[in-house]
């Protein structure tokens, strides 16, 4: 009786681990259909999107999980003229800031609110498909109405500054500076536009900078493009630049300056004319006031300023050094047939040949009081740069002999 019971209960764990079995195998065979089914049902809506839409669907985050990744890629493939058209409802172009710290969820509910942003859930899910979730940076954006969400997103990975710095150097010519903004393209600022406003070419207003009101009419503008570094906004073009550089010569230039500059009888843009050469000659800063010293004294004695940058000037470009400042120059150059040219034409010339700095500025309106009247390089310094001075033309023939 006991041997038939046992048969039974072993019959019947059999049969139980039967049904387990079948079941698990029943279990596992309804998976893979599923997940063949969803599998057919990715690479349709794929091949539909590649037939019928620009947007496809490729890579994708590496960390998402197998049965994530059919979601998504089921989900985003379903809505690919979604993903084609414009993400919100926006009418115009908007400012929009994403904050340190802020998560996928707060920017999206944020772009909904103001219109740039429709579906936030699609949104959301196509970053979490490419990773895209943890990329979006902190900083100011401007918002098209026309971004899709895969440009949306793109566009919020890719914080573009609230400003740009720009330095122009003492002693720039206004070529200069416009080769510096064809180089480094800040901002929205048109080098070529720039420069035609520089040289009177393209309209400027002037009324607002009094130190310009006896501008002749050809004049440039070269020697008012104040040095200095500029913090500009991104969307500043090349007039809001021109306007700022001539502002900060106003303010720079003081009133007391411009009447010093009176009391050695200059006219203020003589007084820059004049700053500009003492820029290009002085190396070291304690001689600026000795040469400007100098060069009032020559013209006070009538005599040519002989002034190698003026002619430097005249020359121009020079493809073979590519720099606008020759050097050294020959005897053939100092022949040079040009009102800039000092050697030849006595007193200043016609205008301004750079952009002086504040301290060349400066010189002028507080020249060294001195007897000097002529100056050269001086080759014995040990410090290079150093010029040697000298009262007589004798003293100065004797410098000159000394280094050669």
């Amino acid at each position: 009786m006991s041997e038939e019971r046992n048969k039974q209960q072993v019959m019947a764990t059999r049969r139980q681990g039967c049904r387990l079995g079948c079941l698990v195998r029943m279990i596992l065979l309804a998976g893979g259909v599923a997940g063949l089914l969803a599998a057919l049902l990715v690479l349709f809506f794929q091949w539909q999107s590649g037939a019928n839409g620009r947007f496809q669907l490729t890579g994708g985050n590496p960390n998402l999980s197998s049965l994530e990744r059919v979601y998504l890629q089921t989900y985003l493939s379903s809505r690919t003229d979604q993903l084609n058209t414009p993400a919100g409802s926006l009418a115009a172009p908007a400012s929009f800031t994403i904050s340190p710290g802020e998560t996928a969820d707060q920017v999206a509910s944020r772009l909904a609110e103001i219109g740039a942003l429709n579906d936030t859930e699609l949104f959301l899910n196509y970053l979490r498909y490419y990773g895209m979730d943890d990329e979006l940076e902190a900083g100011n954006f401007l918002l098209t109405p026309e971004l899709t969400i895969p440009e949306l997103a793109a566009h919020l990975t890719d914080a573009v500054p609230d400003e740009v710095t720009v330095r122009f150097l003492e002693g720039w010519r206004a070529e200069e500076i416009v080769a510096y903004l064809r180089q480094t393209q800040p901002a929205r600022i048109d080098a070529d536009e720039f420069l035609a406003m520089v040289q009177r070419e393209r309209p400027f207003p002037l009324e607002n900078y009094d130190f310009l009101a006896s501008l002749p009419p050809h004049a440039t503008l070269e020697g008012f493009l104040f040095p200095d570094t500029y913090r500009l906004p991104i969307d500043a073009d090349a007039a809001f630049l021109l306007d700022l550089m001539l502002k900060n010569f106003g303010n720079r230039v003081t009133p007391a300056m411009r009447q010093a500059y009176g009391t050695h009888g200059l006219t203020l843009r003589e007084a820059v004319t004049l700053a500009s050469i003492v820029e290009r000659e002085a190396v070291l800063p304690e001689e600026r006031p000795i040469m400007a010293g100098v060069f009032l004294n020559r013209l006070l004695l009538g005599m040519k300023l002989e002034a190698d940058p003026t002619v430097q000037y005249a020359l121009g470009y020079q493809p073979t050094t590519d720099s606008w400042w020759k050097s050294p120059l020959t005897l053939d150059d100092l022949q040079l047939d040009s009102p800039y040219n000092t050697y030849l034409y006595p007193g200043l010339p016609p205008g301004p040949i750079a952009n002086p700095g504040l301290a060349s500025l400066q010189a002028v309106a507080y020249p060294a009081e001195t007897e000097f009247l002529f100056f050269v390089v001086d080759c014995m310094a040990a410090q290079p740069g150093t010029h040697v001075f000298s009262t007589t033309y004798e003293e100065h023939l004797a410098n000159v002999q000394r280094c050669r």
